[in-house]
């Protein structure tokens, strides 16, 4: 970066709070108080991200007898659920193309539960009067290179004759009607395949849904250990212990209670800006009057949305996995990103100059190696896990929480039936072999993008072996 592109990104961090601006919101609900003695359930859920909240919901809309508490380790949507980018997709395979590639056979399946997924995401804000800014814009992947937009180009043909409706190729001038930036080539618009949204909002109204139908909720309330109790299983807490016949595992990141799940998952750091409100005059410099998500096409790629208050999210390009898979709060923040981040955002929007951040952030995500989750249960059928969702879960938690209810039910459903439930993905290596590994992808993929998409040996046989590293 230039030394004057330098200072002008470093200014605009200067008054950045170092927090989620999701989370930094007056709206965010108390917490609820720990679990002290022992509880007894019907279904126990552990984790109070999107996987738990939808399977606590779920559970009592199918049976609205039945028992169901809920404990979270720290407060309800203050991990990756409050603060992500707020695209909740319909793609159930982290995008169409990762689905063809894996599940050929099943993606016109995969595709129609997906657009029924969403659909009943949509559904749900409505019924239950959630206020989370939903809105159903659509996605644009977006090229900013030449090589970028002949995939594109090709990969729209390729949707064409899987008889996939609703995605528009754009050339450069009909992208840069919708939104201008010196940098855009072209893109392809899903219409209809993602909403935007405000996650931390979807997840507390998810928690007041929850309450309202008799889930019994408790925050700080960790899960330690995972054991088998007479016909069901006794989980160990700080303050007490939750007796209960089945149990859903919502976890994801965090270590799983189902010890041999862990090697499939591993943590990467991603960070985000938000920018200040925009005037209308720098709004219409730009022009995003469709509101649409964005998302740029390189391996090292950006993702970017308007807030309900024409704020500017921009986020993704450095995916950073600590050695060891190690979660730490000191993670959250990392200032090279940020200004890296800022830099980029400028060269992506030159009109915007002297705009400044808000609030910069960082969380992690549960990767696992074949970018989209992977199900399963354990202790006989009465402990159920849904994990590996790779940046794309705001949508596919819900249909998680349908797989692992129907797995504890002992039901098969055209859910269950399906190979990509059935199937594991690869699990990551040990140390010091996983590092090495993903810093050796990392580096090969930042180098496609500066040769023009050309994959080396390394990424072509990872290709082969269905691997890979994304956030």
């Amino acid at each position: 970066m230039a030394p004057a592109a330098m200072r002008i990104a470093a200014q605009s961090l200067s008054g950045a709070k170092p927090v989620s601006y999701w989370l930094d919101d007056p709206a965010r609900p108390d917490a609820l108080p720990a679990l002290t003695g022992d509880e007894h359930t019907d279904l126990l859920v552990i984790g109070g991200g999107y996987s738990g909240l939808w399977t606590a919901l779920i559970a009592k809309e199918r049976d609205p007898e039945r028992d169901v508490v809920l404990i979270e380790g720290h407060e309800v949507g203050w991990a990756a659920s409050g603060r992500n980018g707020g695209f909740c997709a319909a793609s159930l395979t982290h995008g169409l193309a990762n689905g063809v590639e894996r599940w050929p056979d099943e993606i016109a399946k995969l595709e129609e539960l997906g657009e029924r997924n969403l659909d009943a995401i949509e559904a749900a804000v409505t019924r239950y009067g959630i206020d989370c800014e939903f809105e159903r814009t659509g996605e644009i992947d977006v090229a900013t290179e030449p090589h970028q937009l002949e995939e594109l180009r090709e990969w729209h043909e390729e949707i064409l004759r899987l008889g996939i409706t609703g995605v528009d190729f754009l050339d450069r001038e009909a992208l840069r009607a919708e939104v201008d930036s010196p940098t855009f080539l072209g893109g392809l618009w899903d219409r209809r395949g993602v909403a935007m949204l405000h996650p931390a909002k979807l997840a507390w109204g998810l928690k007041r849904a929850c309450l309202e139908l008799g889930v019994r909720i408790y925050e700080h309330t960790r899960g330690l250990d995972l054991v088998r109790s007479g016909p069901g299983m006794a989980v160990r807490t700080p303050y007490g212990r939750v007796l209960a016949r089945r149990v859903a595992l919502g976890t994801n990141i965090f270590p799983s209670l189902v010890k041999r799940v862990r090697p499939y998952t591993v943590p990467v750091y991603d960070y985000a800006l938000m920018t200040e409100p925009l005037t209308p005059e720098q709004l219409e410099s730009i022009g995003w009057k469709g509101r649409q998500g964005l998302g740029d096409s390189a391996n090292q790629f950006h993702y970017f949305r308007l807030s309900a208050d024409n704020r500017i999210l921009w986020g993704g390009y450095d995916a950073i996995y600590p050695y060891g898979g190690k979660l730490s709060a000191d993670l959250d923040q990392r200032p090279e990103t940020f200004l890296k981040l800022a830099g980029q955002f400028f060269d992506c929007f030159p009109q915007l100059s002297g705009l400044g951040f808000s609030h910069a952030w960082g969380g992690a995500i549960d990767t696992c190696s074949r970018f989209t989750a992977f199900f399963g249960t354990a202790h006989q059928g009465r402990v159920a896990y849904a994990a590996g969702f790779t940046g794309l879960g705001v949508g596919s938690t819900r249909f998680g929480a349908d797989v692992m209810l129907d797995l504890l039910a002992g039901q098969e459903t055209e859910r269950t039936r399906l190979e990509m439930v059935r199937s594991k993905p690869m699990p990551f290596p040990p140390e010091p072999f996983a590092w090495a590994g993903i810093e050796i992808t990392k580096r090969s993929l930042a180098r496609a993008d500066s040769n023009g998409g050309h994959r080396n040996l390394w990424l072509k046989t990872m290709d082969k072996l269905g691997l890979g590293f994304d956030s």
